[in-house]
């Protein structure tokens, strides 16, 4: 048998759960909820990434084999149905490349627009952004093609965004400037390789000297 004490604690408990219990029960029932929407929402991401993967795969193939049609058909698909994936922004990448290819300047320009603001990593926003600035510059559209290599890329990509942008500079025809972006290129490349020896020859065929 209870004490007078295990009665009176028994006592303000039920008191204290008519008072509060119906707020407990919905609490637990909506960490529940969130704990299950959790789950669902991760199994959803896996199995949108998942599809993205193999439609991804279908793109590349199309390109591999030149079907420019099934290429635009599936990039467009990967954006529009999963444009929250990776995927999305590397099948853009790649129709970009086969729009270029075909000749098409203005919707390779327009895939890596989309690219570029859709990416979900900063490796591949920066690959965007340096292939469009290269489409602007083909098509002598310097002014845009500079602002877009003015963005802070990762590390890597210090020395092709410098190297392009020598490129814009002397298609303008300012050629001091173009000198001082192939210089810093250089800057960013290790001593030997056969790119660093195509920004020298850049750099030498300007009337620049070797570093």
């Amino acid at each position: 048998m209870y004490d007078l004490e295990e009665q009176e604690q028994i006592e303000a408990l039920k008191a204290w759960w008519r008072q509060h219990g119906r707020l407990v029960v919905v609490a637990v029932v909506a960490a529940a909820l969130a704990a299950l929407g959790t789950t669902g929402w991760r199994y959803y991401r896996a199995q949108q990434n998942e599809q993205a993967s193999q439609v991804f795969a279908e793109v590349e193939k199309a390109a591999r084999g030149n079907n420019l049609k099934q290429v635009r058909e599936l990039s467009t698909q990967l954006a529009d149905q999963y444009g929250r994936t990776a995927y999305a922004a590397l099948g853009a990448l790649v129709a970009a490349k086969a729009e270029f290819e075909a000749g098409d300047l203005n919707a390779a320009a327009a895939r890596l627009e989309w690219a570029a603001e859709h990416a979900r990593d900063d490796e591949t926003r920066a690959v965007a952004t340096l292939r469009l600035a290269g489409v602007r510059l083909d098509q002598k559209k310097y002014d845009e093609a500079l602002k877009l290599l003015e963005q802070q890329p990762p590390d890597p990509f210090l020395s092709l965004y410098a190297d392009l942008k020598g490129d814009v500079l002397a298609a303008q025809g300012k050629t001091a400037d173009a000198r001082s972006a192939y210089q810093r290129a250089l800057e960013k490349l290790p001593a030997e390789g056969l790119y660093r020896a195509l920004v020298q020859a850049k750099l030498d065929g300007l009337g620049g000297v070797k570093p």
